[in-house]
């Protein structure tokens, strides 16, 4: 090989896995216990160096079931993060990758050289190696812009759920809080959730009313150019008058 072509291929590719989970106390990020070096005993996003005879999406695959078991999720690929010194051992580029998961569909358990795998709540989130914590943020912020424009929170409730329910996903992933007559005014003008005529059962409280995503109305708005963006910086609570 040339010698001034041989440089450039004295660089390594990692993958990083952000996998968000939500449950009944909140938005979660999942992250493990590093047991191999550098920055061993320490948590961490899922990640780590790939094959050089495997492509990227099969490699995050490959390396968040290894480490965390988890497998059969998809992983949306979101951007490449390449800081000349991110790595202590040479010059390394991750890749980024995303998922959503309902936390309680799935069993976490660490393998590998991984020595813990846990949800930690988003609120709570250490010092993470590498340049971790940056990859965790745009993650972070790339969910609240999905959320706003697309209808991927829906798939963390269960199938029948209350609007209270659906503003708690809401304010947990997006961080802030909403006044709950408008939050509600707002949801119901866009016309894809459908009244399902029931209401909760075995609740000690008044028991609130049923609703669900209605996948044909929401195919059929997008269909027809009308916005189904939610324009929520409008309705954080401070911002309103009660």
């Amino acid at each position: 090989m040339d010698q001034k072509l041989e440089s450039y291929f004295k660089a390594a590719v990692s993958v990083d896995n952000v996998v968000f989970g939500f449950d009944n106390s909140g938005l979660k990020v999942l992250l493990i216990y590093r047991g191999a070096d550098p920055y061993r005993n320490c948590w961490a996003l899922p990640g780590d160096l790939i094959a050089l005879d495997t492509d990227l999406t099969s490699s995050a695959e490959k390396v968040l079931q290894d480490l965390t078991g988890l497998e059969k999720v998809y992983m949306e690929q979101i951007h490449t993060f390449g800081k000349v010194n991110r790595h202590p051992y040479g010059r390394v580029f991750t890749v980024a990758y995303f998922a959503l998961i309902k936390t309680e569909d799935y069993h976490v358990h660490a393998s590998s050289w991984a020595e813990e795998a846990a949800w930690f709540p988003i609120s709570d989130i250490p010092d993470l190696p590498f340049d971790h914590n940056e990859i965790l943020e745009y993650a972070k912020n790339m969910l609240k812009s999905k959320i706003r424009r697309q209808p991927i929170g829906f798939e963390l409730l269960p199938k029948y759920f209350t609007l209270t329910e659906l503003q708690n996903l809401y304010e947990s992933i997006l961080e802030t809080q909403f006044d709950v007559r408008n939050f509600r005014k707002k949801i119901l003008s866009l016309d894809y959730l459908t009244d399902t005529g029931m209401k909760q059962s075995s609740v000690t409280h008044r028991p609130a009313k049923l609703y669900k995503f209605n996948t044909k109305k929401y195919n059929n708005l997008v269909h027809s150019g009308f916005s189904v963006e939610l324009n929520f910086p409008l309705f954080p609570t401070e911002n309103l008058t009660v």
